[in-house]
């Protein structure tokens, strides 16, 4: 079962627009006190709070470690964000796939 297949109608929050919306107010910090804080650039931030990059491993192990929360919880959401592009983007070639049965 995929997501294409759960019903969901709407994107999955980004982990940048988490990021924007909720924990940089949160814990009143800037795009260069984010970046300082977790030793990355201002732009790799800046990219990631506009939605133009992903979260990686790395910046999920980096995250978590600042915000007292997992790298799971970043790379689930950041993986949410990036099965729902994939299953708008490859809809119908899936959908002409013939599932297997087993013998």
């Amino acid at each position: 079962m995929g997501i294409a297949n759960t019903g969901i109608k709407r994107r999955p929050t980004h982990p940048g627009e988490m990021l924007r919306e909720d924990y940089l107010p949160d814990f009143e910090l800037s795009v260069s006190g984010l970046a300082n804080a977790i030793g990355v650039s201002r732009q790799s931030i800046n990219e990631l709070l506009r939605e133009r990059r992903s979260i990686s491993p790395e910046m999920a192990l980096r995250l978590a470690r600042l915000f007292g929360n997992s790298p799971e919880f970043w790379l689930n959401a950041q993986r949410a964000v990036d099965l729902w592009n994939a299953s708008k983007a490859i809809h119908k070639d899936v959908k002409r796939i013939r599932p297997l049965s087993a013998a």
